[in-house]
């Protein structure tokens, strides 16, 4: 098997990857895809990488809406209790 990019990352390597990064790889999956030529494995083993790119971002941004849902909080609390 020849070797190339578009292997489905394990979940430690998903992990590490910033939103932007995620975002960006996902960007290039999706680019590539609709580019066609790929072969019926490179374009599924794609598809499958996507899957869990898109997955990276929808945790980064449910974690951000979770940390600014927490500071609102927080906020709200601080300012009932100066009143």
């Amino acid at each position: 098997m020849t070797e190339n990019n578009t292997a489905v990352p394990s979940a430690d390597s998903l992990d590490s990857l910033s939103y932007e990064e995620a975002r960006e790889q996902l960007m290039g999956v999706v680019s590539r895809l609709e580019a066609g030529g790929a072969s019926l494995e490179e374009s599924l083993a794609l598809w499958e990488r996507g899957e869990a790119l898109a997955k990276r971002c929808e945790d980064w941004l449910e974690g951000a809406r979770k940390r600014l849902a927490t500071a609102r909080d927080a906020s709200n609390d601080t300012g009932t209790a100066a009143q």
